[in-house]
Formats: structure tokens, sequence, C-alpha cells
């Protein structure tokens, strides 16, 4: 089990089963943001036991304990991202790619009306083409407008 993450779950108040720190070992070097079936389908070689069933539920824990962000921003699939500092996602239309955006700050003097609200997450999500996206998207307009 990698030391660093092992402890970085124990500062989570997680317990650090072999599962749950392949999971989060998964997640902090895969930057694809996966889903529950690419978790699951890139571990099982590695520990045949595991369920899907057990890679949802790790990541509940994960996402409950502030050491994963669920991701809704594919209408298709929940995404999990290991990176839990403030930043925003951009999804591709065309590949449905994700990517980190640099984070982004909110204009404080906008929310200071809601002094009554305590907001405790913001999740920002752009929606686009990628570049590649992009391209073949212009070269399909061209075509179409022979």
């Amino acid at each position: 089990m990698p030391v660093k993450i092992k402890a970085y779950l124990q500062e989570k108040g997680i317990n650090p089963s072999m599962q749950r720190v392949a999971v989060m070992h998964y997640l902090l070097n895969n930057f694809t943001h996966p889903t529950v079936d690419e978790i699951h389908s890139n571990l099982s070689d590695s520990i045949p036991t595991l369920s899907k069933t057990t890679v949802y539920n790790t990541l509940k824990v994960l996402v409950d304990n502030g050491a994963a962000l669920q991701l809704t921003i594919d209408e298709k699939n929940t995404r999990y991202d290991g990176n839990v500092t403030p930043h925003a996602h951009f999804i591709c239309l065309g590949c449905g790619c994700v990517h980190d955006v640099e984070p982004i700050k909110l204009d404080e003097v906008s929310l200071s009306e809601y002094k009554n609200l305590r907001i405790t997450e913001t999740q920002v999500y752009y929606k686009g083409f990628c570049e590649k996206c992009y391209q073949e998207k212009l070269l399909k307009e061209a075509e179409n407008n022979k």
C-alpha cells in the first residue's frame, strides 16, 4: 500500500483498506475523471475480488469524507476526481473528455446579499468542444454547406 495515500486517507478519517487505497491511488494518478466502470475495469486485473459494489461504496466514502469529488458534468455518467482543490471542469460535447480548468474566483460581492446561506461546495462546469472535435465539427459543417 502506498504509504502517502494510506496516511492521506487516515487524515480524512477513512480506514485505509486495500481497496480504498487502490481506488484513491487510481484517482490521484489518472486525470481522466473516471466513471465507476472505468475504475473497476482498470483495477479488477490487479484485484480480482474487487466488485463494482465495492468501487461504488469506496467512492461514496471518499466523497463523503472530502477525499474525492463527485462530478455530475456528464448526464450519462457520474465521474470522480481525486483533485479536491478548488477548480472548474470542462467537458467536450464531441468526445466526452473532461479536463480540469484553472480555478475561478466567484465575485464575493455578488454573494454578499445571501448572508443567511452557508455555501459548502461550488462546482463550475464548462461545456464545449476540444480542439480536435471543434476542427471535425467545422469540417462537417463545411461539407454540409457545399
